[in-house]
């Protein structure tokens, strides 16, 4: 009984170091990368309104799209790694900044819809769940081939269910066989397991795949 509980520390322990170290790079990427970036945009706008001959001119615009377009990338990739929202606004906001998103990214439209009213929660639990949502998701767009999601948040007194239906091709969770969908399940699980809750998945060829998560709140 005490290796299991260790056992179970010390991945809760390493998950949390993870989560800090991709938010340490986010924050690195959107406030330090993404700043000087930016700085040196406007220093090239300023060169560019000064030049007279064309093609240093022509020269110069190319540079700054090409920096606008790094600047947003950049933006992107911070989001996708750790949404600002998450540590200040809570779960359901930063699910909704990170459809957006996915949408933009994948052209796959997330059906969203939240019953009852949001409770805040611990950032730990808060950042199991997304993860959770987003490995789902991003299952959908690699995998399902569909366009359409169904994502319905209900918020208990007592628990957060969260179920992600799509409605694209299915598998067969026994013959996946050793790939990233069954490595990448096998981690959603655990990562509920950590924080108390439950996820659970089934599929069928045909009749897409379905998520539920359970969170106690």
């Amino acid at each position: 009984m005490k290796q299991s509980v260790s056992t179970q520390q010390i991945r809760t322990y390493i998950i949390q170091s993870q989560e800090e170290e991709i938010k340490r790079i986010s924050m690195e990427l959107h406030e330090g990368v993404g700043q000087n970036l930016f700085s040196i945009l406007t220093g090239l706008q300023f060169v560019e309104s000064g030049l007279s001959q064309p093609h240093l001119k022509n020269y110069l615009q190319e540079m700054t799209q090409l920096i606008e377009k790094t600047i947003q990338e950049i933006r992107l990739l911070s989001v996708e790694l750790h949404p600002p929202a998450l540590t200040t606004l809570g779960l359901l906001p930063a699910i909704k900044s990170y459809i957006k998103l996915y949408t933009s990214t994948f052209g796959v439209l997330v059906d969203l819809e939240s019953i009852g009213e949001d409770k805040p929660i611990q950032e730990q639990k808060s950042v199991a769940v997304f993860r959770v949502c987003q490995e789902a998701l991003t299952n959908i767009a690699k995998h399902a081939d569909t366009s359409n999601v169904k994502m319905r948040l209900i918020w208990n007194k007592d628990e957060l269910k969260i179920y992600i239906v799509d409605f694209g091709g299915g598998f067969v969770p026994d013959e996946a066989g050793n790939t990233s969908v069954t490595l990448g399940i096998a981690a959603m699980k655990e990562r509920m397991l950590l924080t108390g809750g439950h996820c659970v998945i089934s599929s069928k060829i045909g009749e897409g795949t379905s998520v539920e998560i359970s969170l106690p709140l």
